[in-house]
């Protein structure tokens, strides 16, 4: 039986809180407060004693991993607390160590097929700011950045030279993107004839009233920009980064080259983009070639 020994403290509660702060410098506050509300639960099953066996963790999963999703999830976050815990001198063993995480099955990112996406930029929308919604709709998908990195960014990130952007990501990481022709025409026509001139710092994309741009606007300008090309509304910052994705694997790009443009910490998370290209060549034999179907 693997247990806890007490170092420093003599409640696991006081090492939940040393890990959600370590945690909280490399992770976004709403990661933390998911792991912080799990370990919250642990911690009752415990009944707060600075101890942590397999039983306990079986038991806590059983409690309060209703689904195979949650179960994962949270068998996921009490290995990254024993990893800490192992780390500081807190833990010796690894009481999870014989469970195993139940079958996820991973749902393909929602995608626009290269059509759908020429259909969705090249569309005259209309709206009250129509150089700046370009903009931000060419450089989500041409640089395959998420909705909270292109409110972020700010003027001096961008490189016109080289087509670079500067972005930091998840965890306050950052890397280096890259954008096309067609993104800078756009971002050039908006700064030159569109933009007004931020209030407060030096904000890429600012509202009419100078205030940088909040990720509800981003999404709501995809939406109606969507609905225009007769796209579903489901349509969203993160299906133009699924498709950047899928596209430049389509194209030949290597899995290496499109994680760290998308600034993936894990090859593994990326690798999802393969499936959804795998289908698409599936989807492609199934409609053109005669000896697809079986029953044909």
């Amino acid at each position: 039986m693997t247990v806890l020994r007490v170092i420093v403290a003599t409640s696991i509660d006081v090492h939940i809180q040393g890990f959600l702060d370590h945690l909280s410098s490399t992770r976004s506050p709403h990661t933390v407060r998911g792991y912080g509300a799990d370990l919250a639960q642990l911690a009752t099953v415990t009944e707060g004693a600075a101890q942590l066996t397999e039983a306990a963790v079986s038991r806590f999963l059983r409690l309060y991993g209703k689904t195979p999703v949650t179960r994962a999830r949270k068998l996921s976050c009490v290995r990254s607390f024993i990893k800490y815990l192992r780390a500081i001198g807190a833990l010796d063993g690894d009481p999870t160590e014989s469970l195993e995480a139940p079958y996820r099955r991973r749902n393909l990112p929602k995608t626009l097929n290269q059509h759908q996406a020429s259909s969705l930029l090249d569309q005259e929308a209309g709206g009250k700011s129509p150089l700046r919604d370009r903009a931000l709709l060419e450089l989500a998908y041409s640089a395959g950045l998420r909705a909270s990195e292109v409110v972020s960014l700010n003027s001096n990130d961008l490189d016109w030279r080289e087509r670079t952007v500067h972005v930091v990501g998840k965890g306050n990481k950052e890397r280096v993107a890259l954008f096309g022709e067609a993104c800078a025409e756009a971002l050039k026509n908006y700064f030159e004839h569109e933009r007004v001139a931020p209030i407060q710092g030096s904000p890429i994309f600012t509202n009419p009233k100078g205030a940088r741009l909040t990720t509800r606007t981003l999404q709501n300008v995809i939406k109606r920009w969507a609905l225009a090309a007769g796209l579903p509304p489901s349509v969203s910052p993160h299906t133009l980064r699924h498709s950047f994705a899928t596209h430049l694997l389509d194209g030949g790009a290597d899995l290496k080259t499109v994680q760290q443009l998308l600034g993936h910490e894990s090859l593994a998370t990326t690798q999802i983009y393969t499936h959804v290209s795998i289908e698409r060549l599936r989807d492609a034999v199934g409609k053109a070639h005669p000896k697809s179907k079986l029953s044909d």
